[in-house]
């Protein structure tokens, strides 16, 4: 009877669930509701951790790589959301939108070699792992402004998972930049009237006597006066170091400002550390706990111009190659620009042949402007340098060959070192000379494919123990151990010696034992040889015409005094820059010299009395901006930084600090490009040394870097300029990369969001 109960009541415990469940809601639980894209974020955000030292430096963790760059353009994003936004306006071309109608032609030039079509096709045709890591990079700076709704984006309310495929390289501008926009504007101005006036199509063969013009040398005036840009990079192996393990300088010249500092660790063997330009997902300048890598720009001729025979075929536009016509692609772009309150919209067309778009006039002829283009592989080996172990696993990710506008210097924990001159490097015909535009209609110019990296300049670990490139000839990379120009074409080293290059081997030829601290001091050594012709040149015309130049004496007295150092405290550093600074305006010098040539001749075969003149309006010039031109060089070179933004005010009446380093035109390694600013009389340094690191390799890497000024752009952030002291007194901060190390200095930890 009691068990019979029991089964009863079972029973209609059972019938009443059953009828409760009935009454409930139904779901599918193979089919979820799907997640809100905030949903979807918020749960890839605690999938990451980003952890805050004490100088601000973000040390991004996650599972995979894909969930580090979601953090890291998050944490990016944090730094200096308008950097990375100015970055991708202006690389996908809409930078008019932003900044009006003068920007139009920086726009044409973006869209001459990519649309927004072809950027997505880039993507689709990207490998699943780039894909997951570009749809990351939207997915992070996305979460950023949905996070962070007081932030006002000037344009870009929303990044896509195809903007990483225009801005792929790192380097200020990339190969691109080269281009020059006043060749684009004075011929897309005018582009339809040009067309209309196109001589009709014969059958005739190239012409051998075309005419082509030949670039002129710019004057010694205009190129001194914009800051060389370009880095240093010096690898040291163990027989040179004190520790016997091998040891990089990472050396950037860049606009201050333009990289900031991070670490991304992964679970899939992600643990890279340096400097990464705003708003990529890669570590373009720094190293891993096995290598390191050093970008400087190179000379190499890696891009060509191609002048074009161009004829209108009954309405057809076409173009001469060889002894046929072929059809000229013709497009159209429309372009937005900000028109006071309002967004108008210019069209151009757009004219390609199979060697690129066409760019520009030539003596009246098209010129087309063939550069390496090739986004899915630039990115992905941008990104998988990062991930190198040793030298076999660089050289093959090397191998990829897209980093066109770049050397490499290279060292690793096993000892090794090594220099590559470019990257991307086409097989052209020896017996052109490619520096200048050549005729595009003639098959026997065109490239050949692409040179194999052995091809290219490289050494790897010399047996003088140390490379060195400083932006100067790889034929003094390894001093009397360089390589031989005789074996290489001469387009694969246009490039000219620099006073900087010169110095770097003479302290290179004689150091032994070296450490991070005395690579340091190699970095940073104070003597300025760009000085030594051209300041003892016045000298001895002053000396040979003193009776006619009395009010001189004491200033060329303090030159003479001078030990070529570079300090605050030095006077004739003062003289000497704004000495040489007039000079290169004021007096003309030969063509078809190098800027290093062109120095020296001021002071050796200009005429004395030139020089004389333009160091008295120099004295003139000094007294009257300073009270005297006994004015120490720390008074007048100076740091600032006041605000966040992109194009940074300068004032004479807030607060600067003083610099002792000097411009890299003069041969400083330790780079400061200043310049004076609307209002102001002192100078105030914008570029040159930015992020500095020297590392270590070995059992276990040590690291010390440097940014100018700090990590953050907010002014209200106490990490805005805590760096600028230490910048100033060359007092690096060690590198926390190690998990414990990275404990014991964390500041704040947290996910995305919060």
């Amino acid at each position: 009877m009691q068990l019979t109960r029991q089964l009863f009541n079972f029973i209609t415990l059972a019938v009443l669930l059953v009828f409760l469940a009935a009454c409930l809601p139904q779901t599918d639980d193979s089919n979820p509701a799907p997640l809100t894209e905030q949903q979807r974020l918020q749960a890839r955000a605690e999938r990451v951790e980003i952890v805050r030292d004490d100088f601000g430096v973000a040390h991004i963790y996650g599972a995979t790589d894909a969930d580090v760059v979601f953090g890291f353009l998050y944490a990016q994003a944090e730094d200096d959301f308008p950097r990375i936004e100015r970055n991708y306006t202006w690389a996908i071309g809409r930078l008019a939108e932003v900044e009006g109608e003068s920007a139009l032609y920086s726009d044409l030039r973006a869209r001459l070699y990519m649309s927004e079509e072809e950027a997505r096709q880039a993507y689709e045709q990207a490998p699943e792992w780039l894909q997951q890591l570009a749809d990351a990079f939207a997915d992070g700076l996305n979460y950023y402004l949905m996070s962070n709704p007081q932030v006002e984006p000037k344009l870009l309310t929303r990044f896509e998972n195809w903007m990483p495929f225009y801005f792929f390289e790192g380097s200020i501008g990339g190969d691109i930049e080269q281009i020059p926009l006043r060749g684009i504007e004075a011929f897309y101005s005018q582009a339809e009237s040009l067309q209309s006036v196109l001589p009709p199509v014969q059958d005739s063969v190239p012409d051998p006597n075309l005419i082509i013009r030949h670039h002129a040398d710019e004057p010694l005036a205009n190129a001194i006066f914009d800051e060389p840009a370009g880095s240093n990079g010096f690898a040291i192996s163990g027989d040179v170091s004190a520790t016997g393990n091998a040891l990089l300088l990472v050396n950037p010249h860049t606009s201050f400002f333009f990289r900031g500092e991070y670490h991304l660790v992964s679970d899939e063997g992600l643990n890279a550390y340096g400097a990464s330009t705003w708003g990529q997902f890669f570590i373009y300048q720094g190293f891993n706990e096995h290598n390191g890598w050093m970008h400087t720009s190179t000379g190499a001729d890696f891009m060509d111009e191609f002048v074009q025979q161009v004829a209108n075929d009954n309405g057809e536009l076409k173009y001469r190659y060889g002894d046929e016509w072929r059809p000229l692609s013709v497009s159209r772009v429309n372009l937005r620009y900000r028109d006071g309150d309002q967004m108008s919209v210019r069209s151009f067309p757009v004219y390609r042949t199979h060697q690129g778009p066409v760019t520009h006039l030539n003596n009246g002829q098209w010129v087309t402007t063939r550069i390496n283009w090739n986004p899915v592989d630039a990115l992905r080996q941008s990104y998988l340098r990062m991930k190198t172990s040793n030298l076999d696993e660089f050289l093959d990710m090397m191998d990829i060959r897209t980093n066109s506008s770049n050397n490499t210097v290279y060292a690793d924990a096993d000892g090794n070192i090594a220099y590559f001159h470019g990257n991307f490097m086409p097989r052209r015909n020896p017996q052109i000379d490619y520096s200048q535009p050549v005729d595009g209609s003639n098959p026997a110019t065109d490239w050949n494919g692409v040179h194999e990296v052995d091809e290219t300049i490289m050494v790897v670990n010399p047996p003088n123990g140390w490379l060195q490139n400083t932006n100067n000839t790889p034929f003094s990379v390894a001093g009397e151990n360089s390589p031989d120009p005789d074996d290489y074409p001469v387009y694969m080293a246009p490039d000219a010696e620099n006073f900087r290059g010169v110095q770097a081997v003479r302290l290179l030829s004689q150091a032994s034992d070296l450490t991070l601290e005395s690579l340091l001091d190699l970095a940073y050594d104070p003597y300025i040889n760009g000085f030594e012709q051209l300041v003892p040149g016045l000298i001895s015309a002053w000396q040979a015409n003193a009776a006619d130049w009395p009010q001189l004496e004491q200033p060329i007295q303090a030159l003479a005094d001078w030990d070529f150092r570079v300090s605050t405290e030095a006077v004739g550093m003062t003289l000497a820059h704004f000495y040489g600074m007039n000079a290169a305006q004021r007096i003309d010098t030969p063509d078809g010299l190098s800027q290093m040539q062109q120095i020296n001749w001021l002071g050796t075969d200009s005429p004395a009395s030139e020089r004389l003149q333009v160091f008295a309006d120099t004295v003139a010039e000094l007294d009257d901006k300073f009270g005297s031109w006994n004015t120490a060089w720390g008074e007048v070179n100076r740091f600032q930084r006041l605000t966040g933004e992109i194009n940074h005010p300068y004032n004479d009446n807030e607060p600067s600090l003083p610099v002792g380093m000097a411009s890299s035109r003069w041969g400083a390694l330790a780079s400061f490009g200043a310049r004076a600013y609307p209002g102001t009389n002192r100078i105030y340094g914008s570029s040159g040394n930015s992020f500095v690191a020297v590392v270590e390799f070995g059992e276990r890497l040590r690291a010390k870097s440097i940014l100018a000024g700090g990590q953050s752009n907010d002014p209200q952030s106490p990490h805005f300029d805590d760096q600028a002291q230490r910048y100033v007194d060359r007092d690096f901060k060690d590198v926390a990369f190690y998990p414990e190390d990275v404990e014991r200095r964390t500041q704040r930890r947290y996910h995305p969001g919060e």
